[in-house]
Order: structure tokens, then sequence, then C-alpha cells
């Protein structure tokens, strides 16, 4: 189990890693929930999927093995927890630049978000080191 909080326009993603799905939901505030099809060969690879969770709606997401996770903070705050199939090893785990043209997600803040260094330096789709 793991729980972060993060404050409005945040932006947290789009992390992978091997053979490792989550489980996750927003419960307090709200977020604009991402994730991208990494799996080759799919029909839907590098596309992306995105829906808002929030506290007051209660949803969760499964995100499986193969998909890059990530969400930006609508809200003034917001916690968010996750449950996940497998530890998080940082020699293993991969970011997925957030900003990619390529993905064409429309994340949803006025100018730049607030963006951790490891985010920042993510990969595009183009040259990602994906799992098979």
């Amino acid at each position: 189990d793991n729980h972060s909080r993060s404050g409005l326009g945040t932006l947290r993603g789009m992390h992978f890693q091997p053979g490792q799905a989550k489980l996750v939901r927003c419960e307090r505030g709200a977020i604009l929930d991402v994730v991208v099809d990494l799996r080759r060969g799919s029909p839907t690879f590098g596309r992306h999927v995105a829906i808002t969770l929030s506290a007051e709606d209660r949803k969760m997401l499964w995100v499986p093995p193969g998909f890059a996770h990530g969400f930006c903070v609508t809200s003034e705050s917001a916690d968010f927890l996750y449950k996940t199939t497998d530890y998080w090893h940082q020699e293993h785990e991969r970011t997925l630049l957030w900003s990619d043209p390529a993905l064409g997600i429309a994340w949803p803040v006025d100018g730049a978000p607030l963006v951790a260094a490891k985010d920042a330096a993510g990969t595009p789709l183009a040259t990602a080191e994906l799992y098979d």
C-alpha cells in the first residue's frame, strides 16, 4: 500500500515497472488519472485513458501490468492511495515523459504543472525502454 499527498497542479508520472499492477483511488480531493498502454503488439499501444477520481465519487481504477500510470491534482490538495502487486524497485522503475506529444494527453493545468525532477526527465514513448 502506498499513499501520496499533493497540491493543486502537481503532476506525478508516468511510471511503470515490469509485472507490477496497481489499484488506485483518491481518498481526499480530486485528480485526473491517466494510464498509457505500453504493450507492444496491442491494438491500443501508445493510447491513453483518462478518468477523474475523487473522494466524492469513490471510484477506483485498475492499472494492469504493461501500462504507465500518472495523475494530476485538480483540487486544492489530494490524498492518493494505491495498492500494488509488487514492491517498488528503483532499479526497475521507468518513467514515460508526461508531456510527450505522441501521447496526446490533455492535462488539466494552466501553464506548467509541478513536476518532480525524475518525471521531468521522463523518456518519450518512441525511445522508452519497454518490457514485453
